[in-house]
Parts: structure tokens; sequence; C-alpha cells
């Protein structure tokens, strides 16, 4: 039987759903993230929010991660985490990330990098607000990045700050927004041959200019 590190270099996919034209494309880009998105959902793609998030430590070392988009509008793209975590630390030593959302039900990549900017306290409260209880306390009783010794901590940390602040806890002071505010954006549509469909837009003093990219 052959060693699965080897067979894997057989695998092969045709990519034949769906082609990207600049000719058809919208020429902003979120118009054209917010048609992929919306077309992500309506497929029942799993977790079609999760995108991954790449930061950079004073070391010079990427990290990456999955995180859930909340928002996005003409300002940014934005989630919410615990800002005393390995990337709240990256991100406050290095405010520029990159984001990737794969979607592969639908053959789909979208690449968006920029610089990275906390969202205002409103916006943070009214989110917090928004969410279950149980991921309320969850925020309070994780100490995000951190060695613990068992989950029995995570438990107890739970039960404390459930007792404490009730029904309505408010939100930590080390929990909240983040918006990446884009400087360029990649949009990749798998295509037979593997002759893929690449379209960029970078912002150009206010402007958006596409262009597409060789595969």
């Amino acid at each position: 039987m052959r060693k699965l590190s080897e067979a894997i270099a057989d695998l092969r996919k045709s990519y034949e759903q769906a082609e990207l034209d600049e000719t058809q494309s919208p020429s902003a880009p979120l118009a054209q993230f917010d048609q992929w998105l919306r077309q992500a959902i309506d497929a029942e793609v799993p977790e079609p929010n999760a995108m991954t998030l790449a930061t950079v430590g004073s070391d010079l070392r990427p990290s990456t991660r999955i995180v859930l988009v909340k928002g996005y509008d003409e300002r940014g793209i934005v989630w919410y985490t615990n800002r005393d975590s390995r990337k709240g630390h990256e991100l406050a030593g290095n405010p520029f990330a990159a984001l990737q959302f794969h979607w592969v039900e639908l053959e789909r990549v979208v690449r968006i990098e920029g610089r990275v900017e906390f969202t205002s306290d409103e916006e943070s409260d009214r989110y917090y607000d928004s969410r279950p209880l149980d991921s309320r306390i969850g925020a309070w009783a994780s100490p995000q990045s951190q060695p613990i010794a068992g989950r029995t901590v995570l438990v107890a940390n739970a039960a404390k700050y459930a007792a404490q602040y009730g029904l309505t806890p408010p939100r930590p002071p080390h929990w909240g927004g983040y918006r990446l505010v884009p400087q360029r954006w990649e949009f990749w549509q798998g295509r037979k041959s593997r002759l893929h469909d690449r379209l960029c837009y970078t912002l150009d003093q206010g402007q958006w200019q596409r262009t597409r990219l060789a595969p």
C-alpha cells in the first residue's frame, strides 16, 4: 500500500463550475464580494462567513487562524475577538493583516489585505450584547492564547463569571471588534486545465484599479 504522503500527489480536481470575467465583474470589489458571499450563503456552503486571518508577530513570523466575519461595508471587514490573544498582540505591534475566504463547493477564493483598526466601543457593545449568554460569559472565562492547566479552568471560570454577572454580563475590556480596511482584493475562480480566473483590485489615489492576473 502506498504511503498517504505519496498518494496525495496524485489527487486531482477539475474546476468547471463558473467563470470570472473582468468585463462583467463590478468595478468596486465590495460589490463583487457581496455577490459571492450571498451566493455562498444561498448555496448553503458550510460556515460561509469563516475566514482565515493572517498576522505577523514582532519576530516577523506569520500566523493564521479562523475567525468569523460579522459585518462589512465600505469601511472594511469586521470580526470580534479577545484583544489579549496572540492575534491581538500581533496586531497591536503590526496593524496590517490578510484575510482569506475559501468556498470549496463553489471553487472560489477571496483574499483581502489591508490595515487593521479597532471598531468603536459602540459597535463592540452592540455586537457583544447580541450574542447568546453562554458566549458572553465565555468571553470572560477564556484567557485566550494563554496556557491553562486543563478544561476544568474554563469550566470554573465560566461558573464564576455566570454567578458574578447573571443574565447581564458587561463586555470585557479586553474583548472587542477589529476592522480590516482593504487596500487590495483578489478574487479567484477555479477553471478547467488550471487556467483559473484571478481578478485583483488595488487602491490607487482613492480609486479601485482592476487587473487580471495569470493563474
